[in-house]
């Protein structure tokens, strides 16, 4: 069977799914409302896993997967350090990535820039005109057996399948889920920057990634990586949202900069270091959200799936030609650094059921196989970031102190520390 293919959203994920369906042949648009989009000058680095780059070097044509390998920053291990920056537990790059993995089942760091360059390569230039830019979705009806897209600017596209791509804030979820369109507020909110100045600091934050337990309230992470030939380090401070300023989304960067150092007070000074000589311009706080569930239902009747709400109200989805893919139904915390890779293991799976298509398999069968995978590992990830973000904000020092001795405890134990290498960003 002949399909076609429209991606709303230009993201990760999206001109991913771009790039494996254009491999098999399979007629794709990915239609996008500017051509630079602002959200990937934020967050500046992105941990790629093992199953985000085996999706990569599936999707990717070889040149491409070149082009990603030459970009990556190296891997520089993984830490959780001690509020006056001693070592819990550190693990380096050759601990993390397994000798026989081969490049295709390691870790990398990226940044977003650049990953948005290798996933741009190819989409701009053809006949076929992968990339619409300039075409900001509105919302869209089913024809029959297709799928009309409408855009703000009065035009419109038809396919047979449609995959909203379009990021935390999906139209395409919320006219498809109207009951899922929100996010919960986890109640944790994330001040963070990124310092170009890492002279004086120590090689923990300058080489490698790290999460601070500290004694008392709040939650560091830090992760060096190099970006356009200049060495980084980027930080995020994070606490319950009720014990920062009322308006403290509207502080700006000097008074944020003060604010984190002042939570610092009593931590090693190359903490404060770090946050104090930050680039003013990259400084910000935002308040971590998370997707309301979306779950497959336990006895299928047909095709479908089901939304869970906080209010615990149900509703159920029948599969169709319409579906959605990363953050557009999974959206989480950055608590567990994953993501990226659950957005890129979404367009892998999805790509390789529509090749199935192509080869005689029914359509809505498999979307309906796509969407029970993806909702089943995507929203374990879900409730595995959620779940470290309320750590992060809430812990109480009795569980600060037990996580500590057993950090300590997988430093000192080598089957327990291979174990704890091999499951990071997992």
């Amino acid at each position: 069977m002949d399909i076609s293919v429209m991606v709303i959203g230009g993201g990760i994920g999206g001109l991913a799914l771009a790039h494996g369906l254009r491999r098999a042949g399979i007629p794709v648009r990915v239609f996008e409302r500017t051509h630079e989009r602002a959200d990937w000058l934020q967050g500046y680095r992105i941990h790629i896993n093992p199953a985000g780059a085996r999706a990569l070097h599936d999707l990717l044509p070889p040149g491409g997967w070149s082009a990603f390998t030459r970009e990556v920053s190296p891997g520089g291990g993984f830490g959780f350090l001690t509020d006056r920056g001693a070592d819990l537990l550190g693990l380096a790059d050759d601990e993390i990535n397994a000798p026989a993995a081969g490049p295709a089942g390691r870790h990398y760091g990226i940044g977003r820039v650049q990953l948005r360059r290798v996933l741009l390569d190819g989409l701009l230039d053809g006949p076929d005109e992968v990339l619409v830019p300039g075409r900001e979705f509105v919302s869209y009806e089913l024809d029959g057996e297709q799928v009309i897209a409408r855009f703000a600017d009065g035009t419109s596209a038809r396919g047979d399948v449609l995959v909203g791509a379009d990021g935390a804030n999906s139209r395409v979820r919320a006219q498809l889920l109207p009951s899922a369109a929100g996010r919960v507020d986890t109640g944790v909110l994330t001040i963070a920057g990124r310092c170009r100045s890492t002279g004086g600091l120590p090689p923990t934050l300058t080489t490698r990634a790290n999460v601070v337990v500290p004694r008392g309230r709040g939650s560091l992470f830090t992760a060096a990586w190099t970006g356009d030939a200049e060495e980084q380090v980027l930080w995020g401070f994070s606490d319950a949202t009720e014990r920062f300023p009322a308006d403290v989304e509207g502080l700006g960067p000097e008074a944020l900069t003060d604010l984190v150092e002042d939570r610092l007070r009593g931590w090693a000074p190359e903490f404060r270091s770090l946050v104090r000589r930050s680039d003013p311009a990259t400084v910000n706080a935002f308040r971590v959200k998370s997707a309301i569930t979306v779950r497959a239902p336990a006895h299928p009747t047909g095709r479908g799936a089901t939304v869970r709400s906080t209010t615990d109200k149900t509703v159920e989805l029948s599969t169709g030609r319409v579906t959605l893919l990363g953050d557009a139904v999974h959206s989480m915390t950055p608590m567990a650094g994953v993501g990226a890779n659950t957005a890129l293991r979404d367009a892998a799976l999805l790509s390789r059921e529509l090749i199935g298509v192509s080869a005689g398999q029914p359509l809505l069968g498999a979307i309906e196989q796509y969407e029970r995978e993806m909702l089943t590992y995507g929203f374990a990830a879900v409730r595995q970031s959620l779940r470290n973000a309320r750590q992060a904000a809430h812990s109480t020092a009795v569980g600060r102190a037990s996580f500590r001795t057993v950090l300590r405890l997988t430093a000192a134990v080598p089957p327990l520390r291979r174990r704890f290498a091999r499951s990071l960003g997992t």
